[in-house]
């Protein structure tokens, strides 16, 4: 198969996200290039296996065909045939799932600049945690390695395996930035806490209630991003000073804190829609200074500082 024209194929996208360098390189360092010349060489069962997750509905075969359709009708193809539906299963097989993590690993990151519509806010990538489950095919070795969720109608286990993953996604573009997955039975804040590997300065991370957790926010507050989570509507948030702009000083604790010994100062804001009963809302950290007029606070002090406050509000 040509090297040089991926663009003609349904590889085309593949290949622009995952240059073929980038796929050997990969490969290589996975111990799973071929040592000779195969009807499916590992670069191919590579995009293949990625092809699978685009397409997801058609078989197999279907899959590669489309692939290679477009290097087919510009006769670049010779006299490579698409193989029997056995020789993928094998291939699949031979490859594993180390390169994949692999890939992922080496290709994942932001793709927003400045102009993407959503991606920024005052100078901060947006970008979100959240989790979500779904259903695998039900096999024995599925079944081992993730499990099945309760049956609420009896004792029985649920029809289907399920997995469980918690993502990191840049908001404006939906890019994955980083993701975990495991048993369904293993948590989302277990998971997310994994995580905070690919959080970092610049970031404005953006989580929905059930998160807020003080190891959690914590972690995420240690890498420099700064933070803004819903707040679960029954969480008691004492005001300690109220601010100009309507918002309030106040500290949450970890469940382990029974003595609440050990505070994480946030600052508090109530927002409401308009149809919809008026809600306990939003929190971002107490903080040194604002990111850029407006006020988005830096983590990790004891001080907020805003264009409406300015040095009103001291360390408490």
């Amino acid at each position: 198969m040509a090297e040089s024209v991926p663009e003609l194929s349904g590889l085309g996208l593949l290949t622009w996200v995952y240059p073929p360098g980038l796929v050997d390189r990969v490969v290589a360092a996975c111990g799973r290039r071929e040592q000779r010349r195969r009807l499916l060489p590992a670069r191919l069962v590579v995009y293949f296996v990625l092809g699978l997750a685009l397409f997801s509905p058609a078989p197999y075969l279907e899959v590669l065909r489309h692939m290679v359709e477009g290097l087919r009708g510009a006769g670049l193809l010779g006299s490579w045939r698409v193989p029997a539906k056995s020789s993928l299963f094998r291939a699949r097989e031979w490859l594993g799932s180390e390169p994949l993590r692999v890939l992922f690993a080496a290709s994942a990151g932001p793709l927003a600049d400045e102009r993407t519509p959503g991606a920024f806010w005052r100078g901060l990538r947006l970008v979100a945690v959240d989790g979500s489950c779904w259903d695998a095919t039900d096999s024995a070795a599925n079944e081992k390695e993730f499990g099945r969720p309760g049956n609420s109608r009896g004792p029985d286990k649920a029809a289907f395996v399920q997995v469980r993953m918690a993502a990191l996604v840049e908001c404006g573009t939906h890019t994955v930035l980083d993701a975990e997955l495991d048993g369904c039975r293993v948590g989302e804040l277990t998971l997310s806490a994994r995580l905070v590997r690919s959080a970092g300065p610049g970031m404005l991370v953006l989580a929905d209630r059930e998160f807020l957790g003080v190891p959690l926010w914590r972690a995420f507050a240690a890498t420099g991003a700064h933070l803004l989570w819903r707040v679960p509507a029954n969480r008691v948030l004492p005001v300690q000073q109220r601010l100009a702009d309507g918002s309030w000083l106040s500290r949450i604790h970890a469940g382990t804190d029974s003595k609440k010994r050990d505070p994480v100062r946030v600052r508090v804001t109530a927002y409401g829609l308009r149809g919809v009963p008026r809600c306990r809302g939003e929190q971002v950290p107490a903080g040194h200074r604002p990111a850029r007029p407006g006020g988005v606070f830096r983590l990790g002090t004891c001080r907020v500082v805003s264009p409406a406050v300015g040095d009103r509000v001291r360390a408490g």
